[in-house]
């Protein structure tokens, strides 16, 4: 294979069929691209194979671990948007092996195959903001700090936010930007590391162009159900839709940036055209609201009169604040969000959510 214009030939998108995949699919569809999707339809996100799948499309259904099933679908492909990925922290460390196998074995495949064909294309890979762990945070004293890991002692005592590793006082949340230090603090967060390191190493020696792109906090139509592979605002959704009110964890006031799923599409699009420059990019609505924020606006669209309980309960594997300055992408790729935090909560607060064999 050869490098060449990406529409002169077949985007293969991996995970094609699930919640991120199948949008981008849609999109580069409506672009004028041909479009390949290899999606395995795991059963933690699958019930069955979705009624969405997009016509135009051709589907190949097949495991992405197994190189001889990538290497199947590689005729024509001058690019790839690498989509398929075990998401979510799951239940517990349980769970580490699965994650290893689906995102960092799944790619290793890949990109093997890719090797065998001398693919010198395109290659996107959909990452994530938990390669950060914490986000950025600003000292009076001490300027731009790193926090440690929240201790369980400092949790249990209801203590949320993180302090100054230096004097313990309290920190100013800020945007991070894409050169801040790496630092993933649970399983699923290190496996979209390795995947982004895997990827670049191939990028290196094939001399092929690459690109990730560290979604955020990624919502809308198509989001898998209740399942604890599914983001916090599918699980609030699903709590919402079986009549319960959604259980915000904490005091609700930790922030993050919530980014609609066609917002990260079009990044998709965007990333795979040949004058797209390779790099990391953060996406990203560029306007953070906190957990709470999003429960309210998700109950009060719903309109079943529930209204969100804040629990106080923890988990030791999430970080307070992490959200986006999309300046980059902005700058770089001309992306630019087009769906506001209201419109896009209004909409998903009825939209259908997709259903699992993990109900």
């Amino acid at each position: 294979m050869t490098s060449v214009s990406v529409s002169g030939g077949v985007v293969l998108v991996t995970g094609g069929a699930g919640f991120i995949g199948s949008h981008v699919v849609d999109d580069l569809i409506a672009s004028g691209h041909h479009v390949r999707v290899l999606d395995v339809l795991l059963p933690s996100a699958h019930a069955a194979r979705p009624d969405y799948l997009h016509p135009g499309a051709e589907h190949v259904f097949a495991d992405l671990t197994e190189v001889s099933a990538v290497e199947r679908v590689l005729d024509g492909v001058v690019a790839v948007s690498h989509q398929a990925s075990m998401v979510g922290l799951g239940t517990d460390f349980a769970d580490v092996s699965s994650y290893v196998h689906h995102n960092d074995a799944g790619t290793a495949a890949l990109l093997l195959a890719l090797h065998r064909a001398r693919f010198t294309g395109r290659i996107v890979l959909g990452s994530s903001m938990v390669v950060y762990g914490e986000g950025r945070y600003r000292c009076d004293v001490h300027d731009v700090v790193t926090p440690p890991p929240r201790s369980d002692e400092r949790l249990a005592a209801g203590i949320f936010e993180p302090s100054c590793p230096e004097c313990g006082r309290d920190l100013a949340p800020e945007a991070i930007g894409e050169d801040a230090p790496v630092d993933p603090r649970n399983v699923y967060a290190a496996t979209k590391l390795h995947q982004e390191h895997l990827c670049a190493s191939y990028a290196r020696e094939h001399g092929s162009p690459f690109v990730a792109l560290r979604y955020h906090n990624v919502y809308g139509p198509r989001m898998p159900r209740d399942t604890p592979y599914a983001g916090v605002a599918s699980i609030f959704r699903s709590a919402l839709a079986s009549g319960a009110a959604p259980k915000v964890f904490e005091d609700g006031a930790q922030r993050r940036d919530f980014v609609h799923v066609r917002d990260v599409a079009a990044a998709n699009v965007l990333a795979l055209q040949d004058q797209a420059p390779p790099g990391v990019f953060n996406v990203a609505s560029g306007d953070p609201r906190t957990v709470g924020e999003m429960a309210d606006a998700l109950a009060s669209f719903n309109g079943n009169g529930l209204r969100p309980v804040v629990t106080g309960s923890y988990r030791l594997g999430d970080v307070r604040h992490v959200f986006a300055s999309i300046d980059r992408a902005r700058r770089e790729l001309g992306y630019a969000p087009a769906i506001a935090f209201t419109e896009g909560m209004r909409e998903f607060a009825v939209a259908p959510l997709r259903g699992t064999s993990q109900l």
